[in-house]
């Protein structure tokens, strides 16, 4: 499987005071992961405010205007945010993260179907990955009568619902428990990832663009994604066909490093086809 490469480094040193038309795109390198972490807050001041300004946001962060017209072309390119004179807005086809409750209720028909395919991917003696998602949630209720299962997880509701699996040993990883989505992560919990092997790893994620590849709201999270890619053998996407031709703010991966798709039967055509020519077996229920 391809594993994906962290974008070049920029700076978040002293303000540039050159002419921006003699200035590089790019900054003078930086840790990756502060640029993430910048452009991800910067995204929650879009979404609570409802527009940000260049200048405001390099005093806040202490960094050069061209950094931050960086930072919002980038977002701007994810589909996240609108670029305007001086700053940017928030377009109405934002993916924002949604509280568990009310995704248990949402396409609810969709996830027990997907759910109840998926678990029959799944064999006895196996070693799985469940992701926080609520339509991998769906996979736990249907898999309790396997024997021999070794099932990891970072969703707090997921390992909930197995108490009950008598044939299976569970794992839940440690690290930081975000309420809005019942589920742990942080750096803690991708180092212990990195301890695992899996067979298969379910994936849900929150957007499911062809392009920009499967994405989640959250960095801390989608770091924790990327980690169980690391350690799986076969990676298997589970997505109604709402969340498709939508992104959210980081990258988990692109298609082509998904082995099969399941989703529903209202999916549009051509994304069907689309996915079949990226490679991926797709299933629909």
């Amino acid at each position: 499987m391809a594993k994906g490469k962290s974008k070049p480094n920029e700076s978040n040193g002293a303000i540039h005071r050159e002419p921006e038309l003699m200035v590089s795109t790019t900054d003078a390198p930086q840790d990756g992961m502060m640029a993430e972490e910048r452009r991800t807050q910067i995204l929650q001041t879009v979404r609570s405010a409802g527009r940000v300004r260049v200048n405001e946001l390099a005093s806040r962060f202490s960094t050069s205007a061209v950094t931050i017209r960086n930072d919002l072309n980038e977002l701007h390119q994810r589909g996240l945010v609108l670029r305007s004179h001086g700053g940017a807005v928030l377009p109405d086809t934002i993916l924002h993260e949604s509280p568990v409750r009310e995704r248990l209720k949402a396409h609810s028909d969709e996830k027990r179907r997907i759910g109840a395919m998926a678990a029959t991917l799944i064999n006895d003696g196996e070693t799985i990955i469940l992701d926080s998602g609520t339509t991998t949630l769906e996979i736990a209720r249907q898999i309790k009568k396997k024997q021999g299962l070794q099932i990891i997880t970072n969703g707090v509701n997921i390992a909930a619902e197995l108490l009950d699996a008598r044939g299976a040993e569970v794992f839940i990883v440690g690290g930081t428990v975000r309420g809005e989505s019942a589920s742990i992560s942080g750096r803690f919990t991708e180092e212990m990832f990195d301890q695992f092997s899996a067979d298969k790893l379910f994936l849900s994620g929150a957007g499911c663009d062809l392009d920009f590849g499967v994405s989640g709201a959250n960095l801390e999270e989608t770091m924790v994604n990327r980690a169980m890619l690391r350690i799986s053998r076969e990676i298997i996407l589970v997505a109604d066909a709402s969340k498709f031709s939508k992104r959210s703010m980081t990258r988990i991966a692109p298609f082509s490093e998904i082995d099969t798709v399941i989703s529903d039967t209202s999916l549009d055509e051509v994304i069907q086809e689309k996915l079949r020519l990226l490679g991926c077996n797709l299933i629909l229920v």
